[in-house]
């Protein structure tokens, strides 16, 4: 009888916990926002440069290049996390 009462005053505790992970994947996925925002500022202010000086598109489109792939790669990293968090 004890035994079936205190699974009872447990239950909550469980699904508390069991349901915490889709919070953290949700806060581990905000990452996403901010991968895509600093993409977007990325590539203004590269198509702002341009339009200042077309002369300097050749010099500025690698380094453009390395910020987006940088950038891109730390928003699939906030993606794994939010998946490991989720499925595991």
């Amino acid at each position: 009888m004890e035994a079936h009462v205190a699974r009872i005053l447990m239950e909550p505790l469980s699904l508390f916990g069991s349901n915490m992970r889709f919070v953290g994947a949700g806060l581990a996925a905000i990452g996403l926002a901010g991968a895509a925002m600093g993409i977007g500022k990325l590539f203004s202010s590269h198509v702002a440069g341009i339009t200042n000086n077309p002369a300097s598109e050749k010099k500025t489109l690698p380094v453009t290049m390395l910020g987006f792939a940088l950038t891109e790669a730390a928003g699939l990293f906030a993606l794994l996390i939010a998946f490991l968090i989720l499925f595991t």
